[in-house]
């Protein structure tokens, strides 16, 4: 178990576990959520497996799901067996980032296609702070934030783009 009426199959040798999702749902429909979101736990040590992995249950490949922009860890899913692959540590990850009620989230496109847009920003940010540097990206995200809130802001941008 890894978590009081959460039954789960570990592996001796890799001390991973298979949570069938079926058990996690009705785990997750009981449980309280947690009180207070922002106070952030300790650094959590895992083993994520970088390459695909084979179902225990029924050998064919599991599906990788990132947790979140900011995190490497990838959870693995049997879409046949409706069974999660956690690494060595991912559970104790998932309570750290107060998304262990929140898993079978993970799995959708939208929460994925947040996570790809989150991290094409940040990536978008480090272009533009290596460009022209900390102190002038933060005025350029802050004329964006003013930009954003002009009823003109179509006229304003024709203004700039012209020179």
């Amino acid at each position: 178990m890894i978590e009081q009426h959460l039954p789960a199959m570990g592996c001796g040798t890799c001390n991973g576990s298979m949570v069938s999702l079926l058990y996690y749902r009705h785990w997750a429909e009981t449980q309280k959520p947690a009180r207070d979101a922002s106070v952030a736990g300790p650094a959590i040590e895992t083993d994520d497996t970088a390459a695909a992995i084979t179902c225990p249950k029924c050998g064919r490949l599991m599906t990788k799901y990132r947790l979140s922009g900011g995190v490497a860890n990838r959870v693995d899913v049997c879409v046949s067996c409706d069974e999660v692959w956690l690494d060595a540590g991912e559970w104790e990850l998932l309570e750290a980032l107060q998304l262990s009620l929140k898993v079978s989230s993970i799995f959708t496109d939208t929460w994925q296609r947040r996570i790809r847009h989150e991290n094409s920003e940040e990536a978008r940010r480090s272009v533009l702070v290596r460009l022209v540097g900390d102190a002038d990206a933060k005025q350029v995200e802050e004329f964006r934030e003013w930009l954003a809130q002009k009823k003109h802001k179509p006229e304003i941008m024709a203004y700039l783009y012209r020179r």
